[in-house]
């Protein structure tokens, strides 16, 4: 997909992950690709799952006493937050609107098939699949652009799933992720971003973090990730666990501003604008002399000292260029001390 052939390194990607933040309700969800879209997200992610399918029946009908909870059963919880095509269909549309990618998280087969029937945009394989090799694959012959996140995974999980869809010329990116809901600041371990550069030349890496603050963008771009996803919530205040560590609305606008704002930080500045900056203009002092200088005495440190004019003439920064020269005309005390002064 076109959004991941750009020039990354000035033009980072940035993923609002809503997940199942949308509280069941279609309307909330639509509200959600709007705002986050007008933020600066460049992809809006959901995620779907065939709960019966997912969870076997003792899981799926066991109680779930939990100030989350939408059901008193895990599978009625889940029913509740769960959109059918129809709804998807609405929401990839509401996408294409917005001008944003959809993405959507399969958590089984029957998901998988389902978000590729109403057009997603990419797909994201979740942690918990990492290694997943027979649902990988089949995730590799739907043909889609894959975001893969790698929480909890160990070394030949990721190089055996990568391994895979580069074998199906399926196009990777790889997300360094701590798996912890939410990850204090001190657990995040964003140096990983480096090894998954080293190991992986040829794949764009990035980032997914469960962090509650936006500080964790631009260091995991500064390790290399191009890539960002991040959690997006309305009201941190709902119901709902993952809505406590998610970005509202001006925390995400940040989180992308300074994302943006970092390659331009770390670019060096033009040499030729060095020392041209207009405060050195208006108050940079020249050099003047410091006591009398006799025709060709040689200019010693103490002879100088600085003012400002309305002009600048020899910089104070130039001293170096003055000290040691020979005067080659009297130079009263207090006077500007110019070039053709010296040689």
């Amino acid at each position: 997909m076109k959004i991941f052939n750009k020039n990354l390194d000035l033009n980072p990607v940035i993923i609002a992950e809503i997940g199942q933040n949308h509280q069941g309700d279609l309307e909330i969800a639509k509200k959600y690709i709007n705002t986050f879209a007008k933020c600066g997200a460049d992809i809006i992610k959901f995620q779907s799952r065939n709960n019966k399918t997912l969870f076997d029946k003792k899981a799926y009908e066991a109680i779930y006493d939990s100030e989350n909870s939408f059901g008193k059963t895990y599978g009625a919880h889940r029913e509740f937050l769960e959109f059918g095509k129809k709804e998807l269909k609405i929401l990839a549309k509401e996408c294409k609107k917005n001008k944003v990618a959809f993405m959507c998280t399969p958590f089984d087969e029957k998901s998988l098939d389902l978000i590729c029937s109403i057009g997603v945009d990419i797909i994201k394989i979740a942690s918990f699949d990492l290694g997943n090799l027979p649902f990988i694959q089949k995730i590799a012959k739907k043909k889609k652009p894959v975001v893969i996140s790698v929480g909890g995974g160990n070394s030949k999980q990721i190089y055996s799933s990568v391994k895979l869809l580069k074998e199906k010329k399926i196009q990777a990116i790889v997300l360094h992720c701590v798996s912890e809901y939410p990850c204090e600041y001190n657990r995040l371990d964003l140096e990983k971003i480096k090894t998954l550069k080293k190991n992986f030349p040829q794949t764009i890496i990035g980032s997914s973090d469960h962090f509650n603050g936006i500080l964790s963008g631009p260091i995991a771009y500064l390790m290399g990730a191009r890539v960002f996803e991040k959690h997006v919530t309305l009201n941190r205040a709902w119901k709902g666990s993952d809505h406590s560590f998610a970005l509202e609305q001006d925390g995400f606008r940040k989180f992308v501003r300074d994302i943006r704002r970092t390659p331009l930080m770390i670019k060096s500045k033009p040499h030729h604008e060095i020392g041209k900056e207009k405060v050195f203009k208006r108050l940079g002092k020249s050099i003047i002399a410091n006591r009398l200088i006799k025709k060709g005495e040689k200019i010693s440190i103490n002879d100088l000292s600085g003012r400002i004019f309305t002009d600048q003439f020899i910089p104070v920064r130039d001293s170096y260029k003055v000290i040691g020269k020979i005067a080659n005309s009297t130079i009263k005390k207090n006077d500007i001390i110019l070039y053709k002064n010296i040689k």
